[in-house]
């Protein structure tokens, strides 16, 4: 945890800290889980990303945490609303899984 680090966000001044536990929507109102840590690139002294956890399991398989992009941040209060949020998120597993199965299946056929 980065306590007491000071970032800046349109010229507003907010502890990381704050971040913390805040709820996350999609711009369309969809909850997307709530913000577990927050990640400094110490080079820029800004924040990277988000991590959100507790994911909404209709959008990210598995209710896996997620990282989001700190520039898909649109808006910081009481809740996090992103500007950009893909429709559905899966896992880089899964996605091998499915290729390795395919390729398998031509293998067979030849």
């Amino acid at each position: 945890m980065y306590f007491g680090y000071m970032m800046e966000k349109n010229n507003n001044e907010e502890e990381v800290t704050s971040f913390l536990k805040l709820p996350v929507y999609t711009r369309e109102g969809i909850y997307v889980g709530h913000v577990r840590n927050v990640f400094i690139n110490m080079d820029e002294q800004c924040v990277s990303s988000l991590l959100v956890t507790n994911t909404n399991p209709s959008i990210v398989e598995g209710t896996v945490d997620v990282a989001v992009p700190y520039r898909w941040v649109n808006s910081v209060g009481d809740i996090v609303i992103l500007s950009h949020f893909p429709d559905k998120v899966t896992t880089r597993k899964k996605k091998e899984e499915t290729e390795n199965k395919d390729q398998m299946d031509i293998d067979q056929v030849q």
